[in-house]
C-alpha cells in the first residue's frame, strides 16, 4: 500500500524511533509487533528465512498500522532491489557498505530514470497499489523511501563521510557484530579496540547533519541509552529473540516455582 512513510515522517519531526527485526518473515508475528507499537519492522533477507511472497504478506499486515515495513537485502544487487521495491517496502537496508560507489549504486537502483536506473513496473506493482496510484508513486515514491547504508567494517567507518555525502542516502546504521568481526574480534565487546572502533563510527555519524543515525544497541547500552547518545533509530529485538527469551523465562519461572513447592 503506497502511503506516507511513517518512520521517515517521525525522523523528520526529530523524534526517536524504535524498530525490531523479523528473521521469521511471518505475517502474524509482524502484525503483533506492529500492534505492540514498534515504529518499524526490518524484515531480514540477509539472515532471515523468508522470500518475496512471505515478505509481501508481512507488508500487507503492516499496512493497517503506523509501522514502516523495511527490508534488509543481502547486497546492493539492483535486480534484488527492484523486486523488493515493487512489492511495496518503505525502506531498504544494504549491509556492509564500504564506499561511495556502492552507496551511489544503491540509490540509483531505487530511482526511476532519469534520476536512476530502476526498471519500471509502476503500472502494475503492489508498490503503486497495483497501478491504482501509478503516477503518484512514479513521481513521489522515491521521496517516501528510506535508504539505509549499514556500516559494519573498519573500511566502512573510514568511509563514513563519503557514504553519507551521496545524495539519496538517508541513514547510516552501525552494525557492531560484523564491525567487531572485521577487526578479527567477533563479539568481543570488552576489547578496547572494538569499543574504540564502535565509538569512532558513532562519532563520525553524529557529526553529519545530512543523514540520520541508526544502530543496534552496543557497549552495554539499552535502546534508550543509545538515543541519549545521539542515535535516532534503534533496532534491537527480533521476533525470534522476543519469543525465545519469553519462553526461557516462562520455563525457568515454572521450574523455580516447582522447586520452591517441593517438600523439604
Amino acid at each position: 500500500m503506497f502511503r506516507s512513510n511513517p518512520l521517515k515522517a517521525k525522523l523528520v519531526r526529530g523524534e526517536a524511533a524504535l524498530g525490531a527485526w523479523s528473521t521469521w518473515t511471518h505475517a502474524a508475528s509482524i502484525e503483533l509487533m506492529a500492534m505492540a507499537g514498534y515504529d518499524a519492522i526490518i524484515i531480514d533477507h540477509e539472515h532471515g528465512l523468508g522470500g518475496l511472497a512471505e515478505t509481501q504478506a508481512c507488508l500487507q499486515a503492516l499496512s493497517a498500522h503506523p509501522t514502516a515495513g523495511l527490508v534488509r537485502i543481502p547486497s546492493a544487487d539492483p535486480v534484488y532491489i527492484k523486486r523488493i521495491l515493487d512489492i511495496g517496502v518503505e525502506g531498504i537496508m544494504v549491509p556492509g557498505v564500504e564506499d561511495a560507489e556502492t552507496a551511489r549504486a544503491m540509490v540509483a537502483a531505487c530511482r526511476y530514470p532519469p534520476q536512476g536506473t530502476r526498471g519500471s513496473a509502476y503500472g502494475i506493482a503492489r508498490a503503486s497499489n497495483y497501478g491504482l496510484a501509478a503516477e503518484r508513486y512514479r513521481d513521489s515514491g522515491a521521496a517516501e523511501l528510506l535508504i539505509i547504508a549499514q556500516i559494519e567494517s573498519v573500511a566502512g567507518v573510514l568511509a563514513v563521510d563519503e557514504i553519507a555525502a551521496v545524495d539519496g542516502i538517508d541513514m547510516l546504521f552501525v552494525g557492531p557484530f560484523d564491525l567487531s568481526g572485521s577487526l578479527g574480534k567477533l563479539g568481543r565487546f570488552d576489547d578496547p579496540e572494538v569499543r574504540d572502533t564502535i565509538a569512532k563510527a558513532e562519532a563520525a555519524i553524529r557529526q553529519r547533519d545530512d543523514v540520520w543515525f541508526g544502530a543496534l544497541p552496543s557497549l552495554d547500552r539499552s535502546a534508550a541509552e543509545m538515543v541519549a547518545d545521539g542515535v535516532q533509530f534503534v533496532a534491537n529485538r527480533s521476533d525470534g529473540t522476543l519469543i525465545r527469551d519469553a519462553a526461557v523465562a516462562d520455563v525457568g519461572d515454572f521450574r523455580l516455582t516447582l522447586k520452591g513447592m517441593a517438600p523439604q
